[in-house]
């Protein structure tokens, strides 16, 4: 009886999806160590100028690397710099404005970052404002 609900306990485990934990850097789900992040910072109060900078800085980054997206060399990530956990980013990128920042990260640290000052003056250009963003991603790709 004992060897049949130990059976049964387990086949529920492993159907509900209990897996033993996988150590920092193996397994399929593994974060690569080595990446580029597109942080576009924002803040609570936005206008549609910023609102149309976050959607090219999304579309650019999903329609050029889309495949490094899906392995984590490339990452999006829209960060609102009014939350209290975020704050920091403002000292660190010394933001002051609406940013798109590109940030090279080697071994889990960030070894350069940039700031894309252009996406102001490509707001409302679809075309340049991708270019841009293509451009400077592929850059720091190329450092990995």
């Amino acid at each position: 009886m004992r060897k049949k609900l130990f059976t049964l306990l387990l086949s529920v485990l492993l159907l509900c999806g209990f897996a033993l934990p996988v150590r920092s850097g193996q397994g399929a789900d593994a974060k690569p160590q080595n990446k580029v992040i597109a942080y576009y910072f924002h803040g609570d109060f936005r206008c549609p100028t910023c609102f149309k900078m976050e959607q090219h800085s999304r579309g650019a980054v999903e329609k050029y690397f889309k495949d490094e997206l899906a392995s984590g060399k490339v990452v999006f990530s829209a960060v609102n710099t009014d939350e209290k956990a975020n704050k920091h980013f403002v000292r660190d990128y010394g933001l002051y404005a609406k940013s798109l920042i590109i940030s090279l990260v080697k071994d889990g640290k960030e070894v350069r970052s940039k700031n894309l000052t252009k996406i102001w003056e490509y707001a409302w250009d679809e075309r340049e404002f991708y270019d841009y963003v293509k451009t400077e991603v592929e850059s720091y790709l190329k450092e990995l």
